[in-house]
């Protein structure tokens, strides 16, 4: 299989960054686009994300930050690394932007549209239909990465043979990449994770203590498992990095930015203070309407989602939402 001699990644957040950071060891050309020339400037001349932390390496030289669109043409692979509200009118932009049909395109944003439920590689096959178009998630958190520190994500396409080329093209001694046939489960999991970050955040501020959060991230796991497989998504896959691996490192994690917003609502901030107190996106917040919308389709039974969605869009207090479910109908666990 053949290296991969440019890279393009669209979204230059903290994860956009660390994808890029970890391209530029296998890759021989990485371009790096952001939508601020501000920012691609910064970027440019100080080498560093300001959104990293402090102790990551400078970019390497063979990152190239940009705000030009048109230098991501010619690029063999494009990550698209951008908040699921935005997918949409990058979709748009690839659509008119004269890209190579062969080109790879690879979703690693972890969200559902609102409204139409749509995945985000079911948003940009609606505008890309002839392209190959995969998905990257894991329990990957763009700190560790930027760090170099080991980690192992999974990419998935239908196509096995995308799937094999990115997996040798991509993986580095630091990052270990496995493959998937099951899209629709991978981004499922990396979509309902974020739900469950919230209320392990809710746990954290109300220090509910360890038994509780072990219990929200096992129960947790059913109700991810019993809406994804509902929708087409392989009970296995939410047994892997995607799944179970994804919820782990969001729930326990101190750089879970979803996290950060069920601590904040349970000190008895609002919404809208917790959301314009944060610097980055969390995408939990509109992905628990998405996916409390999406179990009330198929009829699955959603305790903690939907006790996370009264806390986030009915007011409920976090201990009246916690109470309700300590002292729900006691059920069968496989039930």
């Amino acid at each position: 299989m053949k290296d991969i001699k440019k890279l393009a990644i669209i979204g230059a957040g903290s994860w956009g960054t660390a994808l890029a950071m970890a391209a530029a060891e296998s890759c021989q050309h990485v371009v790096l686009w952001t939508l601020s020339e501000s920012q691609a400037k910064t970027l440019a001349v100080t080498r560093r994300n300001p959104l990293l932390v402090p102790s990551a390496p400078l970019l390497a030289d063979n990152i190239d930050p940009t705000a030009d669109f048109d230098r991501v043409l010619g690029a063999e692979v494009v990550l698209v690394v951008v908040p699921s509200v935005a997918m949409r009118s990058i979709a748009e932009k690839l659509s008119f932007s004269g890209i190579d049909k062969r080109t790879i395109i690879i979703s690693c944003s972890k969200g559902i549209e609102q409204g139409t439920h749509l995945r985000m590689t079911q948003l940009l096959r609606e505008r890309l239909p002839e392209f190959s178009i995969g998905a990257l998630s894991g329990p990957n958190h763009a700190e560790d990465i930027c760090l170099g520190l080991p980690s192992a994500t999974l990419v998935g396409f239908e196509n096995q043979d995308c799937a094999d080329y990115i997996q040798h093209a991509f993986s580095t001694p630091k990052l270990r990449i496995y493959t998937s046939n099951d899209v629709t489960g991978m981004e499922l999991g990396g979509t309902i994770k974020n739900v469950f970050a919230i209320g392990a955040g809710l746990c954290a501020g109300l220090k509910l203590g360890d038994n509780a959060l072990a219990a929200l991230v096992t129960r947790g796991l059913g109700e991810m498992t019993r809406i994804g497989t509902l929708y087409g998504g392989c009970a296995e896959t939410f047994m892997g990095l995607s799944g179970i691996g994804d919820l782990v490192v969001t729930c326990y994690s101190q750089h879970s930015r979803n996290q950060q917003v069920g601590q904040s609502l349970a000190k008895g901030y609002s919404l809208q203070q917790t959301l314009d107190s944060l610097q980055m996106v969390a995408e939990g917040v509109p992905n628990t309407r998405s996916i409390y919308e999406m179990a009330r389709k198929v009829h699955a039974r959603t305790p903690l989602i939907d006790a996370v969605y009264a806390v986030l869009y009915e007011e409920k207090p976090p201990l009246e939402a916690l109470n309700e479910l300590m002292n729900r109908d006691p059920r069968p666990e496989h039930d």
